[in-house]
């Protein structure tokens, strides 16, 4: 683990491996994974999770309630929310929860809804604001952030192989599924 001097660490959940750059904040109660990669200027609240491999670049705010899943990458300055009302001094007991799933990556720029689950190995474009549920493997983009296709485990773009049958540029096959996409491996 190597932490850099102009950061402030309050936990000691932070697994082997992972790099905390300049200019972080980590509240008590955090828990980081192995080989993760903070950029300088993140700020992580209390209770937040995230697990191994996580790349987050510069500029990211997490906030109580949010969940970043293995293999995540969350491009510079990707914007969470975790409370659906905000008001000055009105805390609610139990802020919303959100999810980024396995293997997924989050465009830079990105706005994403308190609430929002990313399904495993999606992706969203540049500048999204995601504000409903993204499919395992969708491609979405936008404002609002609609679906444009499906992607990989790679990030490659699928091809139609039939019907609600997909195919990867590796030769792999999914099928459509009410989650999103499922290798058929």
């Amino acid at each position: 683990m190597k932490i850099h001097s102009s950061s402030l660490v309050e936990t000691n959940n932070i697994g082997a491996g992972t790099t905390i750059w300049a200019f972080v904040h980590v509240l008590p109660g955090v828990i980081i994974g192995e080989n993760c990669n903070v950029c300088d200027h993140c700020f992580i609240e209390d209770e937040v999770v995230i697990g191994n491999n996580v790349t987050l670049k510069s500029g990211i705010y997490l906030w109580k309630g949010v969940t970043i899943e293995d293999n995540v990458f969350l491009g510079p300055n990707v914007v969470f929310t975790n409370d659906l009302r905000p008001r000055s001094k009105q805390y609610d007991s139990e802020l919303v929860k959100t999810v980024i799933g396995y293997g997924a990556s989050v465009g830079a720029n990105s706005t994403i809804l308190a609430g929002v689950r990313i399904g495993r190995f999606a992706m969203t474009g540049i500048g999204s604001v995601v504000t409903r549920p993204v499919l395992s493997h969708a491609l979405v983009y936008g404002n609002p952030a609609r679906q444009h296709g499906w992607v990989d485990e790679r990030g490659n773009k699928m091809l139609p192989a039939g019907v609600k049958r997909w195919v990867s540029e590796t030769g792999e096959y999914y099928s459509e599924t009410v989650v999103g996409l499922v290798s058929e491996l």
